[in-house]
């Protein structure tokens, strides 16, 4: 498949993350928009050269435009990772500069590079030697003691000279030691200033902010601040529509907004077909709890699923009855 020109769907992004955004949840978000950039959960580069897991790289090819996040901090074998997903058919590599756990700490990437630039702009060029797809980077704006005022421009230059066009400040620090990563996504302030000051200092480079960021409203107003992307993480995970269903129209300016049940309606084949192969339902259907967010019946679709999606046998018929739960209390919505 020809490599897409990923940098317009970059305008909004769903973010990596770890147990949430595998190829299932990717499916879904892909049914409520065409155009936003989609990313993988992180995989190491060293489960792929050294472990062999390929199986990791595996997504459907309705996902694109899609990201292969990576994390790592040898070069060498992250040129090789990097050539895997190229290959595999991913169109944008980003490198893991702001996970915080204390697995990605031991392992010396993530956050923890934040304190080695240099090694990330080598880390860079291999990876940008390797491929031909856009490598890009995702980083924090510090980390523990740092000053970001200082260390964060200085990271950004020794990238960019690396070759990286294009980086996704997640605005807050990282504190690797007296926070847990679900403390570090809340607890250190953002600074939202700050990242759009980079893109003042950087003008060549596309700027995706991350962090905090709930609605479309204000993906809206951070893109009309001046910066180029806008990456969502959890509420987009959470209450996808909200977030997805109109960014067509209203980020990218083409398209015509989904719905849930437009989604759950495109999500029945895609579940047949996984049983078939030897899948369970609840693989799915965990990521489509949130898709009724804050509507009539959204409680009963949830805990339908929920409680049926992971017992022996259960199929599309189960989504089907969890959605009545919804149509019954909304008889302007088609049911599927």
């Amino acid at each position: 498949m020809k490599p897409i020109n990923v940098t317009k769907n970059a305008r909004l992004s769903v973010a990596p993350m770890m147990d949430w955004t595998d190829r299932h949840c990717r499916y879904l978000h892909r049914q409520l928009s065409g155009q936003a950039l989609l990313y993988t959960e992180m995989v190491t580069a060293p489960a792929l050269v050294r472990g062999g897991a390929l199986h990791l790289l595996d997504h459907d090819p309705a996902e694109h435009p899609v990201a292969l996040q990576l994390g790592g901090s040898d070069a060498r074998e992250l040129a090789q990772a990097s050539r895997l997903g190229a290959e595999a058919g991913y169109d944008e590599i980003n490198l893991n500069c702001g996970c915080p756990s204390d697995r990605v700490q031991s392992g010396t990437f993530g956050a923890v590079l934040m304190r080695d630039p240099g090694l990330v702009a080598e880390c860079v060029t291999a990876m940008r030697d390797t491929v031909d797809v856009p490598v890009t980077v995702k980083c924090r704006i510090g980390v523990d003691d740092q000053d970001p005022e200082e260390v964060l421009p200085e990271f950004l230059s020794r990238i960019v000279a690396a070759g990286c066009e294009r980086v996704t400040i997640h605005a807050r620090k990282a504190w690797l030691k007296g926070l847990s990563p679900k403390e570090n996504r809340d607890i250190p302030p953002l600074d939202y200033d700050l990242v759009q000051r980079m893109k003042g200092l950087f003008p060549n480079l596309h700027v995706s902010i991350n962090g905090g960021i709930a609605t479309l409203d204000q993906v809206e107003e951070l893109l009309d601040s001046g910066l180029d992307g806008v990456m969502v993480g959890r509420a987009a995970y959470h209450q996808p529509v909200d977030v997805l269903a109109q960014a067509d129209r209203r980020i990218f300016g083409s398209g015509c907004d989904s719905t849930a049940e437009h989604a759950v309606a495109a999500m029945l084949p895609y579940i047949e077909r996984h049983l078939s192969e030897g899948g369970r339902l609840h693989q799915i259907t965990r990521h489509m709890l949130g898709l009724f967010a804050g509507r009539p019946g959204a409680r009963g679709w949830r805990r339908t699923l929920s409680e049926g999606a992971t017992q022996g046998g259960a199929g599309p018929e189960l989504v089907e009855a969890a959605l009545g739960h919804v149509t019954a209390l909304a008889p302007e919505a088609k049911a599927v």
